[in-house]
């Protein structure tokens, strides 16, 4: 008996020293914890007034942040947080309460996952990732149902990421200098997007299903090998194609009112616009001798006309038989400028700022315009 009691305080006097140790570590960890709350409420200079300011945007970039400051998560009031160019790696939970956030930018950080808490943000429209290490994108995506403008530029996707097709609202996609080699044949089902910016990728022939998107008005594919372009007139809407630094010899065939950026472009769009000049002149000398304009070499049904193509009159009657009427009012289809813009003067992508003259995209990876990309993006809206 008084052996097996000798072991029963044996016992007992490891547990007490187990139990001592485990309350040392918790103790250490919280040491730990409170030490990194007292870092945190150190903020750079300038920082506290800004928390402090009750201003709906708050810009926190290039601060040398490794975690987002706490005090972030309880300004109910912010719509705009930009905390581009720091260390960050995640976002704490308590992000989910700004849920009047509409624009949020994380570029230049070091994320390889996107936050989830990012996800519950119902409200946000415009969403900047670029710059990080992602290499996918969460299903929770999808319940970002008012995302307008995502912008994914210089990550490590090396596919499509098809969570995309869960944003119903998108227009304007941002995934250039990353290492896509495809798109999905499926890819159409992104009936609304406008504007895709694939430059920089590994594309060596031009993705086909990009004739099907009837809707794309801007489309980049700078910086990839694509030796050979289609036919992109079938793409009716496209208002602006970027195919520079491609090993191609000459400007692919658009519409007339298509703007290109490329080797020969330059040349290409002059003589687009002697011609249009040339056709606009042809038309003013006609109205003015009084004749009937001569539209793309086609003569508007006239009494010239009449009297040159005697084929066109009935057999044994003197009337005129039907024939096609082209109409023209003498004016002349411009493009408006003012209706769509294509980032003419600055177009700015993760720090990639494309000056864009009609002649040549420049490549300056400087800063991040947002509040410009903010008006751009509601001009692809309309």
């Amino acid at each position: 008996m008084g052996n097996s009691s000798g072991k029963g305080e044996g016992d007992e006097e490891e547990e007490e020293e187990e139990e001592e140790k485990d309350g040392e570590e918790v103790e250490i960890v919280q040491k730990k914890k409170i030490k990194e709350e007292e870092v945190e409420e150190e903020l750079p200079l300038g920082v506290d007034e800004l928390l402090e300011s009750g201003d709906p945007v708050l810009d926190l970039s290039y601060r040398k942040f490794k975690r987002l400051p706490a005090r972030v998560c309880g300004l109910m009031h912010l719509e705009k947080l930009y905390v581009c160019g720091n260390s960050l790696r995640a976002l704490p939970d308590g992000i989910t309460q700004l849920q009047g956030l509409r624009i949020l930018a994380l570029d230049f950080n070091k994320m390889e996952d996107v936050p989830l808490a990012i996800c519950q943000l119902a409200n946000l429209s415009r969403l900047y990732l670029g710059s990080n290490r992602l290499m996918t994108l969460p299903p929770e995506l999808k319940n970002l149902r008012c995302l307008r403008c995502l912008w994914l530029e210089s990550n490590y996707f090396q596919w499509f990421p098809k969570e995309l097709y869960e944003l119903p609202n998108l227009k304007s996609l941002q995934i250039g200098d990353n290492r896509l080699k495809t798109l999905p044949p499926d890819l159409c089902r992104m009936e609304n997007l406008r504007g895709l910016w694939l430059y920089g990728n590994r594309f060596q022939t031009f993705p086909k299903v990009l004739l099907s998107m009837d809707g794309l008005e801007i489309l980049d594919l700078d910086r990839n090998k694509i030796s050979e372009f289609p036919n992109l007139k079938r793409i009716t809407s496209l208002r602006l194609f970027s195919y520079d630094h491609n090993p191609v010899k000459e400007p692919p065939k658009v519409g007339d009112e298509v703007t290109v950026v490329g080797e020969g472009a330059a040349e290409f769009l002059e003589e687009r616009e002697a011609r249009k000049d040339r056709q606009r002149k042809e038309a003013e000398e006609a109205a003015l001798a009084g004749e009937e304009p001569i539209i793309h070499g086609i003569l508007k049904n006239s009494g010239s006309r009449q009297a040159a193509n005697e084929d066109n009159f009935k057999e044994g009657e003197g009337e005129e038989a039907e024939s096609p009427v082209f109409e023209y009012d003498g004016g002349e289809l411009e493009y408006d400028d003012e209706a769509f813009e294509y980032e003419t003067e600055e177009l700015i992508c993760e720090g990639d700022a494309l000056d864009y003259e009609g002649e040549e995209l420049e490549y300056d990876r400087a800063y991040m315009d947002y509040e410009y990309e903010e008006e751009m993006e509601k001009k692809v809206e309309v």
